[in-house]
């Protein structure tokens, strides 16, 4: 599979600079940061929120970091700690070391950072690629997982060429004027290309070269195993897959909590965060307590 990394120390230099100091813009007073080390390299870990309980962990998508939830933090981490972690193997203040071939080697790297920093059970918040990561570490060390809420999560069928090519002219469009890009946000129905934070690291991170495995598709028998409770919510209009078949699958084979959001697409974690933050903390309150 290789290692991902930046073409140069030029490129790692300009992306920590720019990430960093989106970071501190964006980000509300207060947090901190731990790198924590690994068998698959250094991985950096955002805190914010009061310690003791049960922590919520955030997991981004494919290509992602903790700056994609600025705008979840605040709420999230108002009565307990909240854990942003970059994930190694992308673009981030993580450092790949070691290859990642599969899912296994996700999971134990996640298990890994959980043991670094004191966490023996969270709540995982993941969308897409951070979503099929959630899955497999509910599925693999149920007893680490509280609960879930998955945003538009990766996993559940191939990526097949709309979604690429939805991805591509995504990136294509990041790289051009900001009016061009906020026309071409609608079309594409693409909302993080509204936020300029986000795509202010756009072409900071063309120096970095990605390296991680492909999410196969869960099982029937995988779906029907998974016991921890959680929450799935669709973007109606996905681009990664048909939302309204993957609800179907899995309110047969699951105990999944299942919600197509209207008109939306696979940009739901940043074109909808008050439901998602909304969404989340009531299944939390529902696991701790047994009344939402």
């Amino acid at each position: 599979m290789g290692i991902s990394t930046f073409t140069g120390d030029h490129a790692r230099d300009k992306f920590l600079s720019a990430y960093e100091q989106a970071m501190e813009r964006c980000w509300p007073a207060g947090w901190t940061v731990a790198d924590v080390p690994t068998t698959f390299g250094p991985t950096r870990v955002h805190q914010y929120g009061p310690a003791g309980g049960i922590p919520v962990v955030l997991l981004p998508g494919a290509g992602g970091n903790s700056l994609m939830w600025h705008r979840y933090v605040a709420d999230l981490g108002r009565d307990r700690q909240v854990l942003a972690v970059d994930p190694v193997g992308e673009p981030g203040g993580s450092h790949q070391d070691r290859s990642i071939e599969n899912s296994s080697d996700i999971t134990d790297w996640l298990s890994e950072v959980f043991a670094e920093v004191g966490v023996t059970q969270a709540h995982l918040i993941g969308c897409s690629y951070g979503g099929w990561t959630a899955l497999q570490l509910a599925l693999r060390h149920p007893e680490r997982v509280a609960t879930m809420t998955l945003l538009d999560p990766a996993g559940f069928g191939k990526v097949g060429s709309r979604f690429l090519a939805w991805v591509i002219l995504g990136g294509l469009a990041g790289l051009t004027p900001r009016p061009v890009r906020h026309r071409a946000a609608r079309w594409l129905r693409n909302a993080t290309l509204l936020d300029d934070d986000l795509m202010g690291l756009a072409r900071a991170t063309m120096g970095f070269r990605r390296r991680l495995p492909v999410p196969p598709a869960l099982t029937d028998d995988e779906l029907r195993g998974c016991s921890t409770p959680a929450l799935v919510l669709l973007g109606e209009r996905s681009q990664l897959y048909d939302a309204a078949s993957v609800a179907r699958r899995l309110q047969a084979l699951s105990d999944f909590s299942v919600e197509i959001v209207p008109d939306t697409g696979h940009d739901l974690p940043v074109s909808h965060p008050s439901l998602v933050v909304e969404r989340a903390l009531g299944l939390v309150t529902l696991s701790s307590t047994g009344t939402p």
